[in-house]
């Protein structure tokens, strides 16, 4: 069990010091291309953080474990809309402009297709296609129509070296390898130690360990009062984890998601993703009241996963 425990550890602070530092390198690569703020954190920072999730996805996919695949989409889509945003909005409130609805409509889509994939027991590699065009369609579609947030929020170091956030891009995605590869044996032996099921270890400790870069970039854009990047981060991650991860995943084990993610989970999933496009059409801001419910349930959903 030591052997398990130290794996899983190496790999969240593989996961946790290889996220830094690709969001590092992908925040300076998109301020010196230009691009919006928002933009930056819905496509750039949200790809970036989303790399832990995807190594581990597809490890997880390799090694023959698809349930700590599909159960890492979940649990780390849950950890960023209640824990990230929440914890956010603890340490600064989130102010709200409205821009990013399309966005969540976005993401709220995506959660639908996913449940009606675990509700209907599908599973077949013309799926993970159309996930994967999903994703990229997305992308051309957010650059081409920039929209709200286009403008770039004042206070933004324009003084970049390309070089050397291309080396720290590159370093990042190298420890976020290995990192994912450690967490994802760690996890498959802890779950047998325990016997816990392993889309239980997926939904918690894989999500929670490969969901620490969104939470760092989160923190740091709402200390600075970036509330565009705070939020894009969050909402472009969950779009991300489930065309792109959960196409790699497809790719690779082209079978029906566990059966068990199409009750409760899901049901959670969706009702966090309809949360965030109402408090985007109708708040101003996240104050320190939501974001405390928000930690709260995800908590409370931990609790209930394991019992």
């Amino acid at each position: 069990m030591t052997n398990a425990i130290l794996l899983s550890l190496a790999g969240l602070i593989g996961l946790a010091l290889g996220g830094e530092l690709l969001v590092r390198g992908a925040v300076g690569i998109a301020q010196k291309l230009g691009v919006s703020t928002l933009f930056t954190g819905l496509v750039i920072v949200g790809f970036a953080t989303s790399m832990p999730e995807m190594v581990a996805s597809v490890e997880a996919a390799l090694q023959g474990s698809p349930d700590i695949a599909w159960g890492n989409v979940v649990g780390s889509n849950l950890a960023n809309t209640l824990m990230i945003l929440g914890i956010s909005a603890l340490v600064a409130p989130i102010v709200l402009s409205g821009a990013g609805r399309r966005d969540a409509l976005v993401a709220l889509a995506a959660t639908l297709v996913l449940w009606a994939l675990a509700a209907g027991g599908v599973g077949a590699r013309w799926i993970c296609f159309a996930l994967l065009c999903g994703i990229l369609a997305y992308i051309v579609w957010r650059y081409l129509n920039p929209g709200e947030g286009a403008v770039e929020e004042p206070g933004a170091d324009t003084d970049v070296n390309a070089v050397i956030a291309s080396i720290q891009f590159l370093a990042g995605l190298g420890v976020l390898v290995a990192g994912g590869q450690a967490l994802v044996a760690g996890a498959i032996e802890l779950a047998t130690i325990f016997k816990v099921p392993e889309t239980v270890i997926g939904l918690t400790v894989v999500a929670v360990g490969t969901s620490l870069p969104e939470l760092a970039a989160s923190i740091a854009a709402a200390l600075r009062g970036k509330s565009g990047l705070a939020l894009g981060n969050v909402v472009g991650s969950n779009i991300y984890n489930i065309l792109l991860i959960g196409g790699a995943t497809m790719s690779i084990a082209p079978q029906a998601l566990p059966g068990d993610l199409a009750g409760t989970q899901m049901i959670l999933l969706t009702a966090s993703a309809v949360l965030v496009l109402a408090l985007l059409w109708f708040a101003k801001s996240i104050g320190r009241l939501v974001g405390g419910a928000l930690v709260a349930i995800f908590a409370a959903n931990v609790v209930l996963v394991f019992a």
